[in-house]
This record gives C-alpha cells, structure tokens and sequence, in this order.
C-alpha cells in the first residue's frame, strides 16, 4: 500500500492576499477635520453615511446600539472594508479597534472610504469625458 508523504496544503490565490494597508491610522483624526468634527459632533450621523456610501443598508449601524459590548454594525462595516479593499488584518483586531477606540475606528472608515471613492471618480470621469455623443441625425 502506497504512503503520502506530503499532504496537500491551503492553496491562496494573489486575489486572497492582503497586501493594502489603511491610508490613514486610527489616530489620524485631524487629517481630515470634516469628518472628525463630523464624528465627534454627530457619530450616529457619521456610522450611518459610511454605510450608505459603502453600499450597505443604512440602518445596519442601529446594531451599535442594541449590543452591550461590541459595536456590531461598525465591527460588521470595518471588517468588509478591509476585506473589500484587501486591507492586512484581523476580525480580532478590528474588533478591539470598535470596541476601544469606536469614534477613531469611524472616521478612518470614512477617510479610506472617502479616498477610495475619489480614486474611483477621477477614472471614471475621464472615461466619460473622452466619450463623444452619438449623432442621431445628419443634416445635409
């Protein structure tokens, strides 16, 4: 009878690499003072727009407020970011990060948030700024 030596190990593929990193730390806050003022003065606000820009429901940040411990909407929200964005690090990290340092978690959402979103803006409107529109009619 034949004996494995080897065993099969977990194949991962470049997709399933993080190798990002966040654009901003958690304790850079004041680099964009719109959004701190906007964190510090209406958090609920904040959570709930990073949400909708995000793409998720609007509500899915009441779950902060109907969990004793950790913020669940803003675990749930950072964790897909980092994993959307194949940011390096752990549910167990961003978990400490929502639970100790929830407004400074936000507004570094919503800085990465508003960073990659530009990024976005700027290729499509360049895209659509070399389109021409279709003539529909010829004069003659």
């Amino acid at each position: 009878m034949p004996v494995v030596n080897i065993q099969p190990g977990r194949f991962r593929s470049p997709a399933d690499l993080k190798t990002e990193v966040w654009s901003s730390s958690i304790c850079d806050c004041c680099d964009d003072m719109k959004i701190c003022c906007f964190g510090f003065w209406c958090p609920c606000c904040l959570i709930c727009q990073i949400s909708t820009d995000f793409g998720e429901c609007f509500c899915l940040p009441l779950l902060d407020i109907f969990t004793n411990c950790v913020p669940a909407g803003s675990l749930a929200l950072l964790s897909t970011m980092r994993e959307r964005y194949r940011i390096q690090g752990t549910i167990c990290n961003d978990c400490l990060l929502v639970t100790c340092c929830t407004p400074c978690a936000r507004c570094q959402m919503a800085r990465e948030l508003k960073l990659r979103q530009r990024t976005l803006v700027n290729v499509t409107s360049s895209v659509q700024m070399n389109m021409h529109p279709p003539q529909a009619f010829s004069h003659p």
